[in-house]
């Protein structure tokens, strides 16, 4: 499949990097592709526009701040229309600190509600960044959980395959309401690695 990251910080980095270890072809989507490419000279991947990648790709995964959503999202919402959308954001500020949306919301119900054509599935959000590569994940007994959910259950297997595929022990835990409950437990994990100084050289354990 071809799999389209956007965004070009650490988490899509390193999910382009699993990914073309796996048949599928990768490329980052960035606002200014020339520039990005020249600073991440030790990419392998194509990077280009977002709306670039979102047309070539079938799978779309959001590796951006959840502050530059409202920004970038809704301009591609007719290029993303039926293609899985994979949500890795977290509703955070700059300083990391958490950004509530109410306890009836969450980043991934907001942007399942911008893209109502497009099957959003929230996952990856979860792991640190760090955890991301194929040492680290090998280095984790029983495998590093890959907590995923959404409304539509192809959208979901699919995204469970593919985070198995890069080495994630993946976990459907159910609609995308259920976001809201991952985005808790991503705040938990900041507030140990930055608010208690622990590091993000960390990860929830699969040990089922």
């Amino acid at each position: 499949m071809n799999i389209g990251c956007i965004g070009t910080g650490q988490v899509s980095q390193k999910l382009s990097r699993l990914l073309t270890r796996t048949e599928h072809l990768v490329r980052l989507g960035s606002r200014n592709p020339a520039e990005r490419k020249a600073e991440l000279s030790d990419i392998e991947v194509e990077i280009g526009t977002y709306q670039e990648v979102t047309e070539w790709a079938e799978i779309v995964i959001l590796g951006i701040p959840y502050g530059a959503v409202a920004e970038i999202v809704p301009p591609l919402q007719e290029r993303l229309a039926g293609k899985v959308v994979v949500d890795a954001t977290n509703p955070i500020h700059a300083d990391w600190s958490p950004r509530w949306l109410g306890k009836q919301n969450s980043a991934g119900e907001e942007i399942a509600r911008l893209l109502p054509a497009s099957p959003v599935v929230k996952a990856f959000n979860t792991i640190f960044a760090d955890m991301m590569v194929p040492e680290r994940i090998a280095s984790v007994p029983g495998g590093i959980a890959g907590f995923y959910c959404g409304d539509y259950s192809t959208a979901n297997q699919t995204v469970g395959k593919l985070m198995r595929a890069i080495g994630f022990h993946p976990i459907e835990v159910g609609g995308m309401m259920c976001a809201r409950y991952l985005e808790a437990m991503a705040h938990l994990n900041i507030q140990l690695a930055v608010g208690m100084q622990r590091g993000t050289q960390a990860a929830f354990v699969y040990a089922g």
